[in-house]
């Protein structure tokens, strides 16, 4: 599976990205929202992670333009703000295919994400 990590948190992106390869996906990883698009246009992928919390453009509007260009694209919401319901329901609302908070481990995120991704997928067969 090829995914995609969104994140400012070029650390955190590091991490995820090496540990989505350790799990035997090929994952890139992008810190600047404005070129998401582009990437996406010429590259396959079959997911996106993405945080909520990024510079230069919010995360929920980020979602809205990718779902309007990908409709069956899996976008996993990736966040430091817990399971917050008004969040989690704009998310939703914007077309997400997850919620995962950064709170979680690694192998706790790894499975949300990887359960949203496939959750979604099987939908859209």
């Amino acid at each position: 599976m090829k995914l995609l990590v969104v994140d400012d948190n070029r650390l955190l992106c590091r991490f995820l990205t090496s540990y989505l390869r350790y799990k035997g996906h090929l994952a890139s990883s992008l810190s600047d929202p404005t070129i998401v698009k582009s990437w996406l246009d010429m590259n396959t992928c079959d997911g996106v992670i993405l945080e909520i919390l990024i510079p230069k453009m919010n995360g929920i509007k980020l979602l809205k333009m990718l779902r309007s260009e990908y409709p069956d694209l899996p976008i996993v919401m990736f966040t430091s703000l817990g399971n917050d319901e008004a969040v989690m329901t704009q998310c939703c609302v914007a077309g997400a295919s997850g919620y995962v908070s950064k709170k979680l481990g690694p192998s706790e995120a790894y499975a949300a994400i990887m359960r949203a991704i496939s959750h979604r997928s099987v939908a859209n067969a």
